[in-house]
């Protein structure tokens, strides 16, 4: 028997419009509009370019990024989940503090520098802050430990984040390495989550 409130949920995603609207313009997932929304405020993806989506199943950033960035632009789709294949993006499923994994994304990008990474990564949460915190800022982290392995200077990253105490020392260290900072909750992010996105722009720490 489904539980009320997974039923609740469950009516609540069906009336979605952002649902309906993803069936109907062939994305995978509603994810797909708040990385439109994002891009279309802060134009950080363009024609070209390489593209690290972190986090990426069921796929509806990386469908966004590919067609953004185009034939003469990569896009590598990471997840720890299995990704259907996807026109234009190179998938790969592991977890990236897997030396293997991170050389394989090397392989995929041909040993150049990422032009954007962007990570919709986020954990179980259990309602409990003390639990969440530290879960939530780990993927941040792993997004941060990445650019400074293989974002360009000049690189962008766009990472999800819930509100916690922890949160205000992570933005502080991107700060550090990034020249401009944006808080973003696109209209397509439901108003009843905390997730909200940090885009840095002009990365500085290579």
């Amino acid at each position: 028997m489904v539980k009320p409130k997974k039923r609740i949920w469950i009516q609540n995603h069906v009336k979605d419009l952002h649902v309906k609207k993803s069936t109907r313009d062939g994305y995978r997932s509603r994810a797909s509009y708040k990385l439109l929304q994002i891009d279309g405020k802060d134009k950080i993806l363009e024609v070209g370019m390489i593209v690290v989506d972190l986090g990426a199943a069921p796929g509806g950033w990386a469908q966004v990024a590919s067609k953004s960035v185009g034939k003469s632009g990569v896009v590598v789709a990471i997840d720890l989940l299995p990704i259907e294949a996807i026109v234009g993006v190179n998938i790969l499923q592991g977890d990236l503090d897997d030396n293997t994994v991170f050389s394989r994304l090397q392989n995929m990008v041909g040993f150049k520098r990422a032009d954007v990474i962007m990570s919709d990564m986020a954990p179980n949460l259990t309602g409990i802050s003390d639990i969440d915190g530290p879960k939530i800022i780990h993927l941040a982290n792993l997004a941060l430990e990445l650019s400074e392995q293989i974002l360009k200077n000049g690189g962008s990253l766009v990472v999800k984040l819930f509100h916690s105490e922890e949160v205000n020392g992570f933005v502080r260290k991107l700060r550090r390495v990034f020249n401009t900072l944006k808080i973003r909750k696109p209209t397509a992010s439901r108003s009843s989550s905390s997730e909200f996105y940090v885009v840095a722009k002009g990365y500085r720490g290579c």
